[in-house]
């Protein structure tokens, strides 16, 4: 791990270490807790946005096969 210094507020501080106490963990396990969470979240809003991005990215290509009739194709009766 690398050691990483933080600025809280008195008031951040504090709650932390309450909760810490309730959740019998150390300040600094609940900080990458958090930390972990924010990196998870803000990975999946990427790659909603670049889903969003792409939707209708093809949608006036005139050089692709007609998808309807290639599926078309494969359905079983």
């Amino acid at each position: 791990m690398i050691r990483t210094q933080i600025y809280l507020t008195e008031h951040q501080r504090e709650e932390l270490a309450a909760i810490a106490k309730t959740a019998g963990k150390k300040q600094s396990e609940l900080i990458r807790e958090a930390v972990d969470r924010l990196i998870d979240q803000a990975g999946h809003n990427r790659r909603e946005a670049t889903l969003r991005e792409a939707a209708g990215l093809w949608k006036d290509r005139a050089d692709l096969p007609d998808f309807k009739t290639t599926r078309a194709e494969w359905d079983r009766d």
